[in-house]
C-alpha cells in the first residue's frame, strides 16, 4: 500500500521556473506567465478592475521580471506572485483616487455637476454586484480564498497581516454578502 504525500510537502515546481527566471531564462518566465495569467485576471476581475484587469496582469508580470534577481523562496510561489498583484491592484487604486480628486476639482472649477444621478437596477444581485459592495479589505479576503483557492496563512502572507485578522474579515464578509443577498 503506497502512504499518501500530504500536498504541501511536494516542492512547488514554480519555485524552480522562477529560479530559472532569476538566473535570466525568458523561457521559464514564458512558462509562469502561461501558467499564472488566466488566475491573475480572474484575481483582479474579483477585485472589481474589468477594463485594466489584462494590464495589471502584465504590470504584475514586468513586477516579477524586475525583481527576479532578488527572488528567495520564502514561501509558495503563488503566495509571492499575490504579494506582487496585490500590491499593482493597491497602486491602481490610489492612482485612482488621485484621478477622481482631480475630476472632481476640475467639475468644481467648471461648475459642473448638477446632481444627476444614474438609476439604480432593480435587477437581482448578482455575485460580483455583491463583492463590489464589500469594503477592500474584506473583498480581498474573499477572493484570494475563494477565487483564488489561498489558504488562510496564504492569504495572511500576502497581506501581511495576523492570521486571526483574515479569520475575522472572512466572517465579517461572509455576513456581509448574506445581508446582500437577502435584502
Amino acid at each position: 500500500m503506497t502512504e499518501l504525500v500530504p500536498p504541501e510537502s511536494l516542492p512547488d515546481p514554480d519555485i524552480s521556473l522562477m529560479l530559472e527566471v532569476a538566473a535570466g531564462s525568458e523561457v521559464a518566465f514564458t512558462q509562469l506567465i502561461h501558467r499564472h495569467q488566466n488566475g491573475l485576471l480572474n484575481f483582479f476581475i474579483r477585485m472589481g478592475v474589468y477594463n485594466d484587469a489584462e494590464d495589471l496582469v502584465q504590470e504584475t508580470f514586468v513586477r516579477v521580471w524586475k525583481v527576479r534577481g532578488r527572488y528567495r523562496p520564502a514561501a509558495k510561489f503563488s503566495t509571492f506572485l499575490h504579494v506582487l498583484a496585490r500590491n499593482v491592484w493597491a497602486d491602481r487604486g490610489r492612482k485612482m483616487k488621485r484621478y477622481e480628486r482631480l475630476e472632481g476639482s476640475l467639475k468644481t472649477d467648471a461648475e459642473i455637476g448638477g446632481g444627476v444621478t444614474a438609476p439604480v437596477s432593480s435587477a437581482g444581485l448578482d455575485v460580483q454586484e455583491a463583492l463590489n459592495r464589500l469594503s477592500p479589505k474584506l473583498r480581498e479576503v474573499i477572493v484570494l480564498n475563494v477565487y483564488q483557492g489561498l489558504q488562510y496563512q496564504e492569504i495572511a502572507d500576502v497581506l501581511d497581516i495576523p492570521l486571526g485578522t483574515v479569520k475575522s474579515r472572512i466572517n465579517l464578509a461572509i455576513q456581509e454578502l448574506r445581508k446582500s443577498f437577502n435584502e
